[in-house]
């Protein structure tokens, strides 16, 4: 573990647990004490995750510091799927599994340039967000939004964006986000993560359109 990424961790929020199971935790924490199912390895300046088959990690390879972070095992951001068998299967995981996206937590103030790509506010922090897709309050949640969804597109091609911000925001009302990035004005960024189903109809026009995308987003729930 280098000097810089322990710096990294001081002042910072690192392992709270949040109704329902959910857990946010400081990447560098993350790195240094992976929960179970997880091991991390040290290959030069990047660092290789692997996970286990109980976990669902949608987190693509990132920089951050002076090291890359590779998630070897991870379905990405944004999954594709081409058919009914590989969509039953990916509900049944999301049902089922815990789910892992990396989440930044960024300066709206503070703007950063980038030549690859528009710009964007700068990151304060990043954590791994884990979500309990097994709890019955996130089960009941995600199966809504899952039949919301395929019921809106009646059997053609969509994506539908799992969006996880109002689980983050609710940080800052439970007072888990340290002073010392509450002094600035934050904001969540990446707070998701994506399915794609192409369907083999032969015209599909409101996907051609871009008229098929969907969005729906969980939330913190406390069990009656």
């Amino acid at each position: 573990m280098t000097e810089k990424l322990r710096d990294r961790q001081r002042d910072t929020m690192t392992i709270n647990t949040l109704p329902n199971g959910t857990t946010v935790t400081e990447l560098g924490q993350f790195l240094k004490n992976p929960p179970e199912g997880f091991t991390v390895k040290a290959v030069g300046s990047a660092y290789q995750v692997q996970c286990g088959e109980e976990n669902l990690v949608f987190i693509d390879k990132f920089h951050s510091g002076d090291f890359d972070v590779v998630f070897q095992n991870s379905l990405g951001r944004k999954l594709k799927m081409h058919n009914l068998w590989e969509y039953t299967s990916m509900r049944k995981s999301l049902l089922s599994k815990r789910i892992y996206v990396l989440v930044s937590l960024c300066d709206q103030s503070m703007q950063e340039t980038s030549k690859k790509g528009p710009i964007k506010p700068r990151a304060l922090q990043e954590y791994v967000l884990s979500v309990n897709g097994g709890n019955p309050m996130m089960k009941w949640q995600m199966q809504k939004g899952l039949d919301w969804t395929i019921s809106s597109v009646g059997g053609e091609s969509y994506r539908v964006e799992i969006d996880l911000s109002e689980i983050l925001q609710s940080l800052a009302a439970e007072g888990l986000i340290a002073e010392n990035l509450m002094k600035y004005n934050p904001t969540w960024k990446d707070a998701s993560f994506t399915l794609k189903y192409y369907s083999d109809a032969l015209f599909d026009f409101p996907h051609w359109l871009g008229r098929s995308k969907r969005s729906f987003q969980l939330r913190l729930m406390r069990n009656r």
